[in-house]
């Protein structure tokens, strides 16, 4: 049978019985459909154990696959090919056997506290073709560091859900098909206020937050991506959506925010995923060391006689 109409089965089981999210639905079908066009098979029948072993070894020798990349096209297959199984397509799981490489624990790239304000400051003065772009642009990027939001979220976030009076920010089905609330601060609400304050003037009636500059409609991730293009040219730092969430995350530790509040802001299903920033902010860790009981404070020529 061939594997596209397959593939297109499972999506729609995916989609609507196991209600997988709409980026894991577009991660099943790119990744299990470049599985059968590098292995250069069609039909499910060609599958064998053999083939998917030389798929994974080929990814790391030819295609310099890391340990993360390897993991996510495993993930992908194991949970296809089980459902090939179930549905009677494929005699087993192929990728039952397949052994995994020990993922890299690389600390998260973030942005330095004085980059994060530069960033601000740049998504409100950046010289835009209509002047109402940066209040919205500066809610974006506000949005980003101060509530640490994932791109999904931000551009699927209602004009309903963002509450300043009652400075709560409602994010809906986010990773895991989880609400959570988090809270803003004051600084955040001025900012979503004075966006809000324009929204309205503009007449932009469309249920998304944040909507297109021509069109009364939200925000594309195309739009949101040529903005991110545009302000990282101008600043001269690279910097990713993505980085901008672990810039949060390592500012609010830095602030003093405890780990289980932070998890919960972040939307982690296990607390041991928001552990990882206490690892990357160093000024945390240093504020954590001088609570040592051997660190006193030594008279002058006492500490310069320990020195030598």
């Amino acid at each position: 049978m061939s594997y596209q109409l397959l593939l297109e089965e499972f999506c729609h089981y995916s989609e609507y019985i196991k209600g997988v999210s709409e980026q894991t639905n577009k991660r099943y079908r790119e990744k299990i459909a470049f599985f059968f066009k590098y292995s250069n098979i069609t039909e499910m029948d060609e599958i064998s154990e053999k083939l998917v072993q030389e798929f994974f070894m080929r990814g790391r020798l030819e295609r310099h696959w890391k340990p993360n990349t390897y993991h996510t096209y495993f993930m992908t297959l194991i949970v296809f090919f089980r459902w090939c199984v179930k549905h009677k397509h494929l005699d087993k799981n192929y990728a039952d056997e397949i052994e995994l490489p020990k993922l890299e624990k690389s600390l998260p790239n973030k942005l330095t506290k004085q980059d994060a304000m530069k960033l601000l400051e740049l998504a409100y003065n950046y010289p835009y073709t209509q002047k109402n772009l940066r209040y919205r642009n500066h809610a974006i990027f506000s949005l980003f560091l101060f509530a640490g939001l994932r791109k999904s979220e931000l551009l699927n976030i209602k004009y309903a859900d963002i509450d300043v009076d009652n400075l709560t920010i409602f994010v809906r089905q986010g990773k895991g098909n989880k609400d959570r609330i988090i809270p803003m601060t004051f600084t955040l609400a001025k900012t979503l206020k004075r966006y809000i304050t324009v929204r309205q003037k503009q007449k932009k009636t469309c249920t998304k937050f944040f909507a297109c500059s021509n069109r009364n409609r939200g925000l594309s991730d195309s739009g949101l991506k040529e903005i991110v293009l545009k302000l990282r040219k101008a600043i001269g730092i690279h910097f990713t959506i993505h980085q901008l969430r672990h810039t949060f995350a390592t500012l609010m530790l830095e602030g003093g925010c405890d780990i289980y509040s932070l998890s919960k802001m972040m939307g982690h299903s296990d607390i041991k995923t928001t552990t990882i920033y206490l690892s990357a902010s160093a000024e945390h860790l240093r504020s954590q060391v001088v609570k040592h009981p051997m660190n006193i404070e030594y008279p002058s020529n006492d500490k310069e006689r320990i020195l030598c």
